[in-house]
């Protein structure tokens, strides 16, 4: 009688542990279905290091030496790829970073449905319908500066600076516009290393290097002696050509 107690005893035990066991199974997996929030920090870079306003001297690719004196940006409509080639899309997502505002670098995209994400892919300015959408708030709000008039639309990248080979001794590419050849609007995709996990109680850091003296570079080398002011139209065009590829990955940490 002992040994069937016994018996009795450890099995309820055993089903006690298993439905404790389950309950926990099932509470992580209900987590794992809620969303979470994704932390991402834009950090500017110039010849390998933090760029620095007013003080450091840099060179395009023609070796025409220059200052930075101001570096903004706006970045709009991101959207995140998971692993089965799917995307979420961020809703009203658009950010101004300015080099000159450190916090402005940090965008925390909240409510990001639980999963494994790829990539990260967003427009370097602001699309054809927000552009034609008169005054707004936010980072397309007019007061930030980042606006030519209500009817001509957004300056996606703002750089001005100093450069002895100007003519002028100035720098100032005003780059924007959203019309026909004259559409500087560009998409850039930044495929991660590693996965990006989403979920309840998780917030990934994510890192995302911007080179800024690709715009510059290719595809289009700038050569300041003849192009050092620019506020739209074609030779806005070449400068966004080349700042597509300023955006890379670093690094993630969970």
């Amino acid at each position: 009688m002992n040994n069937t107690l016994l018996r009795l005893s450890a099995f309820a035990m055993l089903v006690s542990c298993t439905l404790i066991s389950c309950d926990k199974d099932d509470d992580s997996n209900s987590n794992n279905t809620e969303p979470g929030t994704v932390n991402i920090e834009f950090k500017n870079r110039a010849a390998g290091n933090n760029l620095e306003l007013n003080t450091t001297t840099y060179s395009n690719a023609m070796g025409q030496d220059f200052k930075f004196t101001k570096f903004r940006y706006i970045l709009s409509n991101f959207r995140l790829k998971k692993s089965d080639g799917t995307y979420y899309n961020v809703p009203e997502s658009y950010y101004l970073i300015d080099e000159a505002v450190s916090n402005s670098e940090k965008v925390n995209l909240t409510n990001v449905p639980a999963g494994t994400y790829t990539a990260l892919e967003f427009i370097i300015g602001v699309d054809s319908a927000r552009n034609t959408s008169g005054a707004q708030t936010g980072a397309l709000d007019p007061t930030t500066g980042m606006f030519w008039t209500w009817n001509s639309g957004y300056i996606f990248v703002m750089m001005e600076g100093l450069a002895a080979s100007s003519p002028s001794g100035d720098l100032t590419f005003h780059i924007g516009g959203y019309k026909g050849a004259n559409n500087c609007i560009r998409t850039s995709t930044v495929n991660f290393s590693s996965n990006l996990n989403v979920g309840k109680d998780k917030s990934p850091e994510l890192e995302i290097d911007v080179n800024v003296l690709e715009m510059f570079k290719a595809p289009n080398a700038i050569d300041f002696t003849t192009l050092s002011n620019t506020m739209g139209g074609p030779t806005s065009v070449l400068v966004a050509d080349n700042y597509i590829d300023m955006f890379t990955f670093n690094s993630i940490t969970d």
